[in-house]
C-alpha cells in the first residue's frame, strides 16, 4: 500500500492526481480507467478540501493499493474532519431539468456510477471513504 499525506487544500489536487496516476499506470490501468478514477478522486478530494475542516485546516491521507486477479485498485481518503457520509444523501433526480433539480449530489452520483464499489465508514474519529475499481 502506498500513502500520501497532504494539507486539505485544493492547491494539492495536482499532487494527488500525479500520485494516483503513477500508481494506476503501474497497476496496468488503461487511459479510460485513469480518466474515470481521476474524476472520482477530484470530486472526493475537492469536497474534503472545501468542507471537512472548514473554516480550519487539516490533513488528508490518500492510500492506494492494487491487488487480486483480476487486479482491483483501492483508494482510501482519510480525514479527521467533520463526520460526513456522502453516500447517505439520496441521488439527485436526473430526469428533472437543471432548474428544477436541487444543487449538489451530481458529483457523488458520478463517483457511485463510475466505480465498482464505494464505501464510507467513520471510525476512530476519522472519515474513511473508499473507492474500488477493477483494472481494465
Amino acid at each position: 500500500m502506498k500513502k500520501l499525506t497532504v494539507d486539505a487544500s485544493t492547491e494539492n489536487l495536482s499532487k494527488i492526481l500525479e500520485f494516483i496516476d503513477a500508481e494506476l499506470e503501474a497497476a496496468g490501468a488503461d487511459m479510460k480507467m485513469i480518466f474515470q478514477v481521476d474524476l472520482a478522486v477530484e470530486e472526493i478530494y475537492t469536497n474534503i478540501a472545501h468542507y471537512a475542516y472548514a473554516p480550519d485546516d487539516g490533513k488528508v491521507i490518500i492510500q492506494f493499493d492494487a491487488y487480486g486477479d483480476p487486479s482491483l485498485v483501492e483508494i482510501q481518503f482519510i480525514d479527521c474532519g467533520k463526520p460526513f457520509n456522502p453516500l447517505d444523501n439520496p441521488d439527485p433526480d436526473i430526469t428533472l431539468t437543471a432548474e428544477e433539480r436541487q444543487i449538489g449530489g451530481l458529483g457523488v452520483l458520478m463517483v457511485k456510477k463510475s466505480m465498482d464499489e464505494v464505501d464510507y465508514r467513520f471510525e476512530e474519529n476519522k472519515n474513511i471513504l473508499t473507492i474500488k475499481k477493477y483494472v481494465s
